[in-house]
């Protein structure tokens, strides 16, 4: 089960920094570069091993606020196995804060076992450059961990990479990207690209305008995860992911668009 456990969190990290955006109107939409992300915007995805459906990933922007003379997107993803499948019980709740530069102030990863439910928080302080991580049960509430360590830089968490990624679509280029994950200071490395490719899913009958990107992880999971991960984005401004595929020592794990909610959007057709 601990290797599904860590796929599931990768594929969420794969899909998923820093340029200035400004709020929209409406106060529901942050703009740059003819790309906007929408407040209530709710994304799902099927999650498959070959032909067999493990579970479902739903990431979903939960509000954006004004605070301390910033203002936030609030951002949640929840991650579960379906039932039935064998050897996989995973409930998994991610939360990401970050403000309009897109790096993160909070992330909580919460892991829902079957006898207790365990956390981790990240509270970054870009002021002080440091980073504070609680790791604890929530019931019986324990504190294992509370320690405060230096940033050498800003960090993105997964949740908050996987929507700077969607805003950097669009040019070719590639990031070296510096991540707090498990504790640790890493880097991801993004390419992005811009020729359109037709993609095709279940949800709609008909193939989608997308653009691509790819990219490694400078980690390797004792798990065999490879690093390599890729995913294909709707070419709009929503940049919306479609697909995303990662090689893992077990197979080739895909992770494909099910259902969304996003007003006035549906997938763009793909015209070749």
């Amino acid at each position: 089960m601990k290797n599904f456990n860590l796929i599931f969190l990768v594929l969420l990290v794969s899909l998923f920094y820093s340029g200035q955006y400004t709020l929209g109107q409406d106060g529901s939409k942050f703009k740059k570069d003819n790309k906007f992300l929408v407040d209530g915007e709710d994304l799902t995805y099927v999650v498959r091993f070959g032909p067999i459906e493990l579970g479902e990933v739903r990431v979903k922007i939960q509000n954006v606020i004004h605070e301390h003379g910033h203002n936030y997107f609030l951002t949640i993803g929840y991650i579960d196995s379906y039932s039935g499948v064998p050897f996989v019980d995973l409930h998994q709740i991610y939360e990401s804060k970050f403000d309009t530069t897109y790096y993160p102030v909070f992330f909580r990863g919460t892991i829902k076992g079957e006898e207790d439910t365990t956390y981790t928080e990240y509270h970054f302080d870009k002021n002080n450059m440091k980073v504070r991580v609680l790791k604890g049960m929530r019931s019986p509430k324990e504190i294992w961990t509370d320690t405060t360590g230096k940033m050498e830089s800003f960090y993105q968490d997964g949740l908050s990479l996987f929507y700077y990624a969607r805003m950097k679509l669009g040019k070719n280029h590639s990031e070296n990207i510096p991540c707090f994950v498990a504790e640790k200071k890493e880097k991801t490395v993004i390419n992005f690209h811009n020729e359109p490719e037709g993609i095709s899913i279940d949800a709609v009958d008909y193939d989608i305008d997308c653009i691509h990107l790819d990219g490694n992880t400078n980690f390797v999971s004792i798990f065999g995860l490879t690093g390599y991960f890729e995913g294909w984005f709707s070419n709009d401004q929503a940049s919306i992911p479609i697909v995303a595929k990662m090689k893992v020592i077990i197979g080739n794990i895909t992770l494909e668009l099910k259902k969304w909610k996003r007003t006035g959007w549906n997938p763009p057709v793909y015209k070749d």
